[in-house]
């Protein structure tokens, strides 16, 4: 197979993506001029958000402010409930992999415990914490926990024998044998678990914003929609859209550098 050109670079990496945009967009415009005419068209939807994408950082009132400034309200929430749900993830998935009595003991409850919905999570952490600001970081760190769990055990479990059996002969310490052999061996099975538990502290985050009305793209989104202001329901959608593409990249760079290293 030849390499690829320059302009076939180009039309994958350029023109395609921005034909897919383009086809939603029009997709967008005939179902709310034909299917649904509540929907507001695209050039409607950009005349009554303009004030929010070309002003991000401006602030008018607690839940009247631009659309970056409440994605960092967003993604500042999403970093503290995510970097909890890896403090206590990581650990209980290598707790996971390494011992057999460790899984027959946790297993059920993990298994209860990781299906239960946001919706579920928040009202227990209004109980215990009184404050939404702290209920919302314990519900995304419930929440988001459980892929790095999961796929940190696997990787444990997933260790070739034969290196189990050198760091036998070669009499290692627990902590050498986790940092020189567990740890790199696992690592590429932990970061799946890193990029999905991210990627469901996002999704939580809008719900847990939307119950507490706290500001955030969640909280404004549940206030337009309230407000009858559709338009901004859309922005609000394709900020969440892209804020979480861009999440998943983000990491997608970091464990490809740290598998180089």
């Amino acid at each position: 197979m030849s390499p690829k050109t320059l302009s076939d670079r180009i039309i994958e990496s350029v023109v395609l993506p921005l034909l897919g945009v383009g086809g939603v967009i029009a997709l967008w415009a005939i179902i709310s001029a034909t299917v649904a005419p509540s929907l507001p068209n695209p050039w409607k939807t950009w005349e009554v958000s303009k004030l929010y994408v070309l002003a991000p950082f401006e602030k008018r009132g607690e839940l009247d402010q631009g659309i970056l400034r409440f994605t960092w309200y967003s993604l500042v929430r999403v970093a503290k409930g995510y970097s909890l749900a890896l403090v206590l993830g990581t650990p209980l998935g290598l707790l996971l992999g390494m011992s057999k009595s460790f899984t027959k003991s946790l297993d059920p409850i993990i298994q209860i415990l990781r299906p239960v919905s946001p919706l579920a999570w928040l009202p227990l952490g209004l109980v215990i914490f009184q404050k939404p600001e702290p209920a919302g970081i314990f519900t995304i760190a419930m929440c988001s926990m459980w892929p790095t769990v999961l796929n940190t055990a696997l990787g444990v479990r997933s260790i070739p024998q034969d290196y189990v059996n050198v760091a036998r002969v070669l009499r290692l310490s627990r902590t050498k044998r986790l940092f020189k052999i567990t740890l790199p061996a696992a690592l590429p099975y932990m970061f799946t678990g890193f990029r999905l538990s991210l990627g469901i502290a996002w999704l939580v985050i809008v719900a847990a914003e939307m119950l507490t009305g706290a500001p955030g793209v969640g909280g404004f989104l549940w206030q337009e929609y309230n407000s009858l202001i559709y338009e901004h329901l859309i922005l609000c959608i394709a900020t969440i859209g892209i804020v979480g593409f861009l999440l998943d990249r983000l990491m997608s760079m970091l464990e490809a550098r740290l598998r180089t290293a």
